[in-house]
């Protein structure tokens, strides 16, 4: 997601090294961010994980493109909150998990629609934005939707019924209170919604995003801070050790963790939710990654394997 836009809050500006990473991490994010100093330390490719976490099998898919301008076929969409049925078996069986793959293809063509205002609970905010891109076109609307689809393969080889929030089938949107709401209604285990930042050049890792404590208006997260942070913590974990990626090294302090209180898609969720930035699409390195369709099957791998380790808890 870029920070330009409703919704979002300009970047927090860099703070200078309070202490070693390692410090920090062992600090504010005990365990979860192990796989990063263990890469760091062994010098690993980052496709092993530390112990204690569930795996996800890595389906490989049909015709991966590293194009990030024409992304991997994905399957004819039927409807946005649904999903092919699960296995009968598996060790998510019964495990119900919201995928909310960020913006929406067609956002740009509908600009009334999308800067109409919503409740967000706390206030009013736009209903949704364009999302950000690559330098040479990218968008992250077609990045999301990549890695939700990778995703939802993988969670539901083992067992977990997946639904995603938007399919690109809808003409925009859905806004942020709708994307809430399916979460809600669905009565979800865990919802992640899937981004990428646009920041500035130079400025470069992931971060997920967790709900701060919220009891204003028609908004109450105090139900669901621990548990999203559980989730967040092995979401980033996992997504450190598949991916080798850093977290991110201008938002978080180097633990790839921020907690805001300002998005409409924590404020109004009542089940364990939390939104990961994947990396930064107007840094060129950054970018290399996310255009690379081997590189969004790691992140896919990640995420749901942080996914699997939340629900097996």
């Amino acid at each position: 997601m870029s920070y330009v836009g409703p919704d979002f809050e300009p970047p927090q500006p860099r703070r200078s090294r309070r202490g070693p990473l390692t410090v920090a991490l062992a600090a504010l994010v005990p365990g979860a961010l192990l796989g990063w100093l263990v890469y760091e330390t062994m010098g690993g490719s980052g496709d092993q994980g530390g112990s204690g976490q569930a795996t996800v099998r890595s389906s490989p898919p049909s015709a991966p493109s590293d194009d990030g301008k024409k992304p991997s076929a994905s399957p004819t969409p039927t409807a946005s909150s649904t999903s092919a049925p699960a296995p009968a078996s598996g060790p998510l069986k019964g495990k119900v998990v919201v995928i909310d793959p960020g913006h929406n293809p067609e956002n740009f063509q509908h600009p009334s629609e999308i800067n109409r205002k919503v409740n967000i609970g706390t206030n009013w905010k736009e209903c949704d934005t364009t999302g950000t891109s690559t330098n040479d076109g990218y968008t992250e609307a077609k990045f999301t939707l990549d890695v939700a689809h990778r995703m939802r393969t993988l969670l539901e080889e083992q067992g977990a019924t997946v639904k995603l929030t938007q399919d690109g089938d809808g003409p925009y949107g859905p806004c942020v209170d709708e994307r809430a709401r399916i979460g809600n209604e669905a009565k979800a285990d865990a919802v992640v919604s899937v981004h990428a930042d646009g920041s500035g050049t130079g400025n470069r890792g992931f971060h997920v995003i967790l709900p701060g404590t919220v009891h204003a208006g028609g908004a109450d997260t105090r139900a669901i801070v621990a548990p999203s942070r559980d989730l967040g913590e092995r979401v980033a974990g996992r997504f450190v050790a598949v991916t080798g990626s850093a977290p991110s090294n201008y938002v978080g302090d180097g633990t790839g963790l921020v907690t805001r209180k300002d998005l409409g898609g924590l404020n109004l969720s009542t089940v364990p939710k939390v939104f990961i930035e994947c990396g930064n699409m107007r840094d060129s390195k950054d970018a290399a990654l996310l255009t690379s369709g081997a590189w969004r099957q790691k992140a896919a791998q990640g995420i749901s394997e942080g996914i699997a380790g939340f629900l097996n808890r």
